[in-house]
């Protein structure tokens, strides 16, 4: 059993400057509260002030990551941990920005053989009818580099795919359109080599938006999720796959539609997840007997093995 006096002194990293601050600060908040529990030598940092120079004066033998969206699950943040040969929880560079390139991680998905929605990209002078005709509505339109749900718009109608276009774009330079997979929305939890179960998401208003995921107390979180074991099975090994195609380690999150016709197809890979009281992960975790403060020292325990080549 891992002593907490072998991870030396652990920095939390939270906040930053994305989109998804005020996620993050929460998920960092309740990371860092979890490791003080367990003793460890842990100290919380908000890199939007002082960046990687205050990190460094810090003197870290670890780091957890607990920043969301860019500049801290996209690889850059990962690069620079590598370059100052300071360990750090999750994906490594290329998964880590892979991952948070959803158009990308599709094409890599799509080599592989692997079902994902058909996705077209978006511009200001895009053929709105002739993407319409392509991927039918409603669709999906979204920023290739977000989380978080921010910037997505269910597009019912011709009218409305310039608005969603533009509204997507306040948080992206990159937007793209996916076909709507009318059915069940599920994810699926991986620590380290483990699958945990499944879990089938439901909301009220059909949308598992920011609200829904972070704020909203009438979103229903279905585990065990429903399906019978070989189903569970084919989806978690579905899932490990994608995963393991875009080179995640550690832990991470894959989110998944079933239509009605019972076939899974892959939607977003997430290389760090939410560790708020809202989140999925510590959900899935939980159902197998990991409590939270559990969780979190198994995830920073992956630091304490060598990376994948």
């Amino acid at each position: 059993m891992t002593q907490t006096s072998e991870f030396g002194r652990v920095v939390v990293l939270y906040g930053g400057n994305s989109a998804e601050r005020e996620v993050s600060l929460r998920s960092g908040a309740a990371v860092l509260a979890a490791l003080e529990r367990r003793g460890v030598d842990v100290i919380g940092y908000d890199p939007a002030g002082d960046g990687l120079v205050g990190l460094e004066a810090l003197a870290p033998d670890r780091v957890f990551i607990a920043l969301h969206g860019r500049g801290g699950e996209d690889g850059t943040l990962q690069g620079a941990l590598e370059l100052l040969g300071i360990p750090y929880t999750g994906s490594g560079v290329l998964a880590s920005a892979l991952g948070m390139d959803k158009q990308r991680t599709k094409l890599v998905w799509q080599a592989l053989g692997l079902p994902t929605p058909e996705s077209l990209m978006l511009t200001e002078d895009a053929d709105w009818d002739g993407i319409v005709a392509r991927l039918g509505l409603p669709l999906i339109v979204k920023p290739v580099h977000e989380g978080s749900t921010l910037g997505i718009s269910i597009v019912e109608s011709r009218e409305a795919l310039r608005s969603a276009y533009r509204e997507a774009a306040r948080f992206d330079a990159r937007i793209m359109a996916e076909r709507f997979i009318h059915g069940e929305e599920y994810t699926v939890s991986l620590l380290g080599e483990r699958v945990l179960p499944a879990i089938r998401v439901e909301v009220p208003s059909g949308f598992y938006d920011y609200q829904a995921k972070y704020n909203s107390n009438d979103t229903r979180y279905h585990l065990p999720c429903g399906l019978d074991a070989e189903q569970e099975a084919a989806l978690g090994e579905l899932c490990r796959q994608a995963f393991e195609a875009v080179g995640g380690e550690g832990w991470g999150r894959v989110d998944v539609m079933r239509d009605g016709e019972g076939r899974f197809w892959l939607i977003e890979v997430n290389t760090a997840p939410g560790m708020t009281d809202h989140s999925l992960v510590p959900q899935a975790a939980a159902h197998t007997g990991i409590d939270f403060d559990e969780l979190v020292l198994r995830i920073l325990g992956t630091t304490l093995e060598p990376r994948q080549a």
